[in-house]
């Protein structure tokens, strides 16, 4: 990241632009830094400033004890200062709950865009949100932070072999280095359900999406979300999965945030 901006707490946020037109900012889920969202803000450049940024306790910005998700959303108010005082914020999974928070916190947020914000649409996926907060409170507590991490990658429905195949590649040493963030987005994501109050006080243009190729519950969540919204609207992206890809994702956020 080239740049740094401070957070109201003093936390230093580290991000880079690139690009010219309307200022985009574009918000990372859980386990990623902004350079996982990094092509997606190269296929918008052509069109907009896009800003992506580490958020606290990952990549090069730094963290700021005790944590509170409303810290969170002045680091993303420190970003849009920094990206010109008004953006259109665009965030995927657990990025998309703070982007939602944000927008109803009455940040100066032109137009709003979640991707697959995974939020419990039963009862029995509530339970498991809250079984995965008490277990991942309890690893990180003891200072378990690859159990951490296995915990998050069960939540998120990868295989065991797999987990197992992840804990021997070199990747996994940084995953170990971010996991106390896991508590950040857990914490994001509130309750785990659809924030219906909240989400009536966003007062700017919201799209939700949805792979079409993922599971019914993440469409079932876009709809909801863009119901509960006073401008909502929600799409489903044919092909597309958890991991939409920026080639197709690109053109869709264009034609929202440039409308």
């Amino acid at each position: 990241m080239e740049k740094k901006t401070l957070s109201r707490d003093g936390t230093r946020i580290a991000y880079e632009s690139t690009g010219q037109g309307p200022a985009v900012v574009l918000v990372g889920g859980a386990m990623s830094t902004g350079a996982t969202v990094a092509p997606l803000a190269a296929d918008l450049s052509d069109r907009f400033d896009v800003t992506v940024y580490d958020r606290r306790g990952r990549g090069e910005s730094s963290d700021t004890e005790p944590y509170a998700v409303e810290r969170e959303v002045e680091d993303l108010a420190a970003v849009i200062e920094a990206a010109g005082g008004e953006a259109s914020l665009y965030g995927v999974s657990s990025g998309g709950a703070l982007v939602l928070r944000a927008a109803a916190s009455g940040l100066p947020v032109r137009r709003a865009a979640v991707y697959e914000v995974p939020y419990a649409m039963d009862d029995a996926a509530a339970r498991a949100a809250a079984e995965y907060r008490e277990r991942l409170t309890e690893a990180l507590g003891q200072g378990r932070h690859g159990d951490a991490v296995e915990l998050f990658l069960r939540l998120t429905g990868l295989g065991e072999e797999m987990i197992r195949s992840a804990r021997q590649s070199p990747m996994w040493t940084g995953m170990e280095s971010v996991a106390p963030s896991l508590a950040y987005d857990d914490a994001v994501m509130g309750d785990s359900r659809v924030p219906r109050l909240q989400l009536g006080s966003v007062t700017a243009p919201l799209l939700a999406l949805a792979g079409g190729a993922s599971p019914d519950r993440m469409r079932e969540a876009a709809r909801t979300i863009a119901e509960a919204a006073p401008r909502g609207t929600c799409l489903a992206l044919e092909g597309q999965t958890h991991s939409a890809e920026p080639g197709v994702l690109a053109p869709v956020l264009a034609e929202f945030f440039a409308e």
